[in-house]
């Protein structure tokens, strides 16, 4: 079970909008950052019931070891269950975090009542893409390479730092076992009969990986609603973190895709 030291609550703390005083909302980190991510989004969502845990492996668990996607979905599982009765629980992730997410749902059925997963490349990374991930565990301690990432990400620089140490802070055989796995392909078996809401989004401009896997997701879960968010890349969540944000409201409050996210070519009609 997540320790509870490792996970931050964000009570609403501004009057909830419509439908929104029983939902909570775990935002779950991508794979090279922390909970810490999400601050964008808390401050933003401040009328929601907010909770921003570090998975194994990460931030302020660095030194848990990463034993597999299954078994971070159960972590993430047995904090859900252990959340006040009652409440609605919508699952939020990025990247690795978005692919948790989809894997708690189809572990767990009838846990959550929705998860919105963005940038899940449920069908693996190959190629030089591929290539080029499992490369960069060659320097994966430099400080050089987290510095780099941090400008590519274009994170304002007040944010860089933290990204540098949190990245350095991550253990390289944690993150070989994570790359093995999500790079292999890890679309999770049984989330077509989870009962929850699956709201598949990428950026336009997103990796070819998550962007191709949203077809998947289409296929595979006929009732999954997929997006694309225009213009945007992989961490879109700090590149537009209005955007981000509204798009979690409309889907956690309302139960819709925002108006701003484009149906993929192809779908307009059915979705």
């Amino acid at each position: 079970m997540t320790p509870p030291d490792v996970v931050v609550h964000h009570p609403a703390t501004r009057p909830a909008t419509t439908g929104a005083d029983a939902i909570s909302v775990v935002l779950l980190h991508g794979g090279n950052v922390a909970s810490w991510m999400w601050e964008p989004q808390v401050e933003h969502l401040a009328d929601l019931d907010l909770w921003t845990p570090d998975l194994p492996g990460f931030g302020s668990r660095a030194a848990e070891d990463v034993v597999s996607l299954d078994a971070t979905a159960d972590d993430v599982a047995a904090l859900v269950a252990a959340l006040p009765a009652g409440r609605s629980v919508h699952l939020v992730g990025l990247s690795y975090g978005g692919v948790v997410a989809l894997h708690v749902a189809a572990r767990h059925p009838g846990l959550v009542r929705s998860v919105l997963a963005s940038g899940a490349a449920v069908d693996g990374v190959r190629g030089l893409t591929g290539a080029f991930g499992r490369a960069q565990l060659r320097v994966w301690d430099r400080r050089w390479y987290w510095e780099a990432q941090a400008r590519s990400f274009g994170l304002p620089t007040d944010a860089r730092d933290l990204f540098v140490r949190s990245g350095l802070a991550i253990r390289r055989d944690n993150m070989a076992r994570t790359v093995r796995e999500v790079y292999d392909g890890c679309f999770p078996t049984g989330l077509e009969g989870s009962g929850a809401r699956v709201l598949a989004v990428a950026g336009s401009r997103d990796l070819r990986a998550a962007r191709s896997a949203l077809g998947t997701i289409a296929r595979r879960v006929p009732d999954a609603v997929v997006r694309l968010a225009p213009g945007m890349h992989h961490q879109w969540s700090a590149e537009d973190p209005d955007l981000f944000s509204a798009m979690i409201r409309s889907w956690v409050v309302d139960g819709v895709a925002h108006p701003r996210l484009a149906p993929l070519p192809g779908r307009a009609r059915r979705q």
